[in-house]
């Protein structure tokens, strides 16, 4: 495992490295949005907007599965590093033992308070029910949710980023068919479309779970005592993507109270739409960043700041580069993106002006991405988390609350590219401290 990692890497190496990851992210971002398209066209925007409306109740779950996956990570790859193969397995273990217990409590929690947390996040009387349905059908398969974002990581780490990718294929794949079969074929509405999407997780779950059991590399399951120091520091190091991914569920509340109050549910509808196309042009970065990450924290840990530095410079303009081309991509494409999704007119219109407006956050999101993820990976929790907090919540909570009063619709259309403007200015600034300017502090400088 560690000659994969431990090399000297050229652009084409490099991307080659990270594509599986990519793809991984790519097909995961698809359970969401072949959801949402089977269920606009097949059954409705109000059952859309029922979706939209409780999944930052998933999106609790997968952001403590990303903060033991991303900072866990940081963790196992630095002992590699360092020759500790020991202490990384025995952190492998206790990190998957942990976030299988905490999706556990977190289930238990969600079908007790099922009602009044589905009131609590925005639902009214008319998507109710299907609210209920939903969530109470997903969150049973919320420990495989956790599993299959940890072994996302872990398995790029051990040496095995095409089986990973692989998994997450197939997964994806199967929850597309289910998703037809059970809503179009069994007519069994909403709560097959969460059906299909727990069973697509389930299969990289149980896979990780094997793999791993039986594995005789450098990784693999072993029995373990805790450790209380790896683990805060799986939590610090992570805190940043855990914060990613807490705040989308705070900001995808937001989203749907304002748009509520502004045009309705056909309102929250179309932000699901946009959200959909966010969650799929940034799963290509978080992909990239998973990818590279064990490099930068194995190199790290091995004290080799020349290949540190060839692995930076490669990341960085690969990802400006393709910041632009997807910002176009997505601007031009955007009439095509919302047709996939709805029928509906009104749904159509909101949608189609907003993602045009929308999709210039693009320009700036994969720089973003990828800083927060680099400094995860060097293990400097604080600066990642400085990155990841301002971004998706200080700057985003401080846009929907300003622009929509001056702009109305317009305002939340507009808030996004703003807020990722901001963070894109500060990301600059660390990279200019931490990569540029000499001194103790610089990462890539002999």
């Amino acid at each position: 495992m560690s000659s994969s990692i431990n090399q000297k890497f050229t652009p084409w190496s490099l991307l080659r490295f990270a594509m599986p990851s990519i793809i991984m992210m790519v097909f995961m971002s698809f359970y969401t949005i072949v959801d949402g398209i089977f269920i606009s066209r097949l059954i409705g925007s109000n059952a859309l907007s029922s979706l939209n409306i409780v999944f930052p109740v998933i999106n609790v779950v997968i952001a403590i599965a990303t903060m033991f996956a991303t900072g866990g990570n940081a963790i196992i790859s630095k002992y590699l590093g360092q020759g500790k193969e020991k202490e990384a397995r025995e952190c492998l273990s206790q990190f998957v033992c942990i976030g299988v217990g905490v999706s556990l409590l977190i289930l238990l929690l969600t079908l007790y308070y099922l009602k009044p947390i589905c009131y609590f996040l925005g639902s009214n009387d008319t998507l109710l029910a299907d609210c209920q349905i939903y969530l109470k059908v997903a969150i049973l398969f919320a420990p495989a949710c956790m599993l299959q974002t940890l072994f996302q990581s872990y398995l790029v780490t051990a040496g095995h980023p095409m089986f990973g990718m692989i998994l997450t294929i197939v997964a994806g794949v199967a929850n597309a068919v289910l998703d037809y079969v059970f809503i179009a074929v069994c007519k069994m509405g909403i709560g097959g479309a969460a059906l299909a999407t727990g069973m697509g997780q389930a299969i990289p779950a149980v896979a990780g779970i094997l793999f791993f059991l039986f594995s005789k590399r450098e990784l693999h399951f072993t029995k373990f005592s805790l450790r209380p120091k790896a683990i805060a520091m799986a939590c610090y190091n992570g805190s940043s993507e855990m914060i990613g991914q807490f705040s989308n569920a705070i900001v995808t509340f937001l989203f749907n109270i304002i748009l509520i109050r502004l045009v309705g549910e056909h309102g929250v509808a179309a932000i699901t739409i946009l959200l959909y196309g966010q969650f799929l042009f940034n799963a290509f970065y978080l992909g990239f960043s998973i990818g590279i990450s064990p490099i930068i924290g194995f190199q790290y840990g091995a004290g080799n700041k020349k290949e540190l530095k060839n692995v930076y410079k490669i990341s960085m303009v690969f990802t400006m580069i393709s910041s632009v081309i997807l910002m176009v991509l997505s601007i031009l494409s955007a009439t095509s993106i919302v047709t996939i999704f709805t029928k509906d007119t009104a749904t159509f219109d909101l949608a189609t002006v907003g993602f045009r407006i929308f999709a210039f956050n693009f320009l700036f999101s994969g720089v973003n991405i990828i800083s927060s993820g680099i400094f995860t990976a060097l293990s400097n929790g604080k600066i990642s988390a400085i990155l990841s907090f301002s971004r998706t919540l200080v700057f985003l909570v401080i846009s929907l609350l300003t622009l929509p009063q001056i702009m109305g619709v317009h305002g939340v259309w507009i808030a996004v590219p703003v807020a990722e403007g901001m963070t894109f200015v500060l990301s600059i600034a660390m990279h200019m401290r931490y990569f540029i300017q000499t001194g103790k502090q610089n990462y890539i400088r002999a």
